[in-house]
């Protein structure tokens, strides 16, 4: 699908508030929030009964109170976990939500979403499509749907193949042979590019192809401007204290 006008705005904050807060939680969107960020990105991944939730890694260790594979555990366990604790004392308790709770705060707030489908290694396709089926039901009726974006080409023809009509990007660490061809095979309206992969040549193809340009993640001034100056269209940040979400 190609979109003819861009509904995002050009700054989006990180798992909510880059490294400010718990990443994707609550807390996190809240924080970002009050520094005047409209649009946030997000981690999503399916839980074993099958719960769409907000983590980025595969493994509970580092963000939660949890131990091994998130995925693996049913949502009544995940719902336990302190997702708070290890970032700072003030946000101990903080819990993980689910893409329906991060839906309800932003569709209450006008704030927009990009959620990076996330799976468990070995459910590429089931999560993206139960991640695109959510989003579908999430935010009906809504203005503007959320932009699902992934590494993973089959969780994007998960996405693609339940719910053709929502915006999806393809995100890239490198400019692997053929990504542009597996960008429009999956009617990609975005690419979004580790930010050193972008220069005159790769934004000007990614253009021509009717798509958007989008970074992450941006944190220095240097590498914003030279974003701006090539004219690429977002800039994903964990810096939400340093740049003005209307520069």
């Amino acid at each position: 699908m190609i979109m003819n006008s861009w509904p995002y705005p050009r700054w989006v904050a990180h798992r909510g508030a880059g490294k400010l807060a718990p990443e994707n939680t609550l807390a996190a969107f809240r924080l970002g929030a009050s520094h005047g960020y409209r649009m946030f990105e997000c981690d999503a991944k399916l839980s074993a009964d099958g719960v769409v939730f907000l983590m980025h890694d595969a493994a509970l260790d580092r963000t939660t109170s949890g131990r091994g594979i998130g995925g693996t555990q049913p949502w009544s366990a995940l719902a336990q976990l302190d997702a708070g604790g290890w970032h700072s004392r003030a946000y101990a308790g903080e819990p993980l939500p689910t893409l329906e709770n991060l839906a309800r705060f932003c569709l209450a707030n006008g704030h927009l979403l990009n959620i990076e489908i996330k799976p468990t290694p070995g459910t590429e396709r089931e999560t993206g499509e139960a991640v695109a089926r959510e989003a579908v039901r999430l935010w009906q009726g809504a203005a503007v749907p959320p932009l699902l974006t992934s590494f993973q080409v089959e969780s994007l023809e998960g996405a693609q193949a339940v719910q053709p009509e929502l915006p999806r990007g393809l995100l890239l660490d490198k400019l692997w042979d053929g990504w542009l061809d597996a960008a429009r095979q999956l009617g990609c309206v975005a690419i979004v590019c580790n930010h050193a992969l972008w220069d005159a040549t790769v934004v000007s193809m990614v253009h021509d192809a009717g798509m958007r340009a989008l970074s992450y993640t941006v944190n220095d001034d240097r590498t914003a401007q030279r974003l701006l100056e090539l004219g690429t269209d977002g800039i994903i940040t964990d810096r939400v204290d340093l740049f003005p979400p209307a520069a």
